[in-house]
């Protein structure tokens, strides 16, 4: 009896297999982890930029202050706040800060000496990267 406990003992072939099938499911469950967590944070930020909508209702080219005044209103979930407005793909001053709150509206008012009659681009962005763009002539 005495023999047969040695030679149990002795005999290691049993712990390599226990050993490796233990360190395989602790890197699973921790690689799981990691994808876990990554994918809550990815969701998260994706979440929070599909509710910004942001609609520009009205255009207006004031000859009065040389100004071009668009009115927004934000139809989304979260606050908004316009970071850069661009006329033709140049970058314009605005009265900043602009923000909007939730199913609020106002107007932002971008510093532009714009000509009657001409076709102009204009990109508003916000700091969560949506853009609002379109093209609008002078009258």
């Amino acid at each position: 009896m005495e023999n047969r406990l040695r030679r149990l003992l002795r005999d290691k072939r049993a712990i390599t297999p226990v050993l490796s099938s233990l360190l395989l499911t602790v890197i699973a469950v921790a690689g799981m982890a990691i994808a876990t967590s990554a994918t809550y944070i990815i969701t998260t930020s994706m979440k929070e930029t599909m509710s910004e909508r942001i609609v520009a209702e009205d255009v207006w080219f004031n000859p009065a202050t040389h100004t071009i005044d668009v009115c927004l209103s934000n139809v989304g979930k979260v606050n908004i706040h316009v970071s850069n407005v661009y006329v033709n793909h140049t970058s314009q001053t605005f009265n900043a800060p602009f923000n909007l709150e939730t199913k609020g509206n106002g107007w932002l008012s971008i510093i532009f000496d714009w000509n009657s009659g001409n076709l102009y681009y204009v990109d508003i962005v916000t700091n969560r990267g949506t853009h609002i763009a379109s093209e609008y002539r002078a009258p």
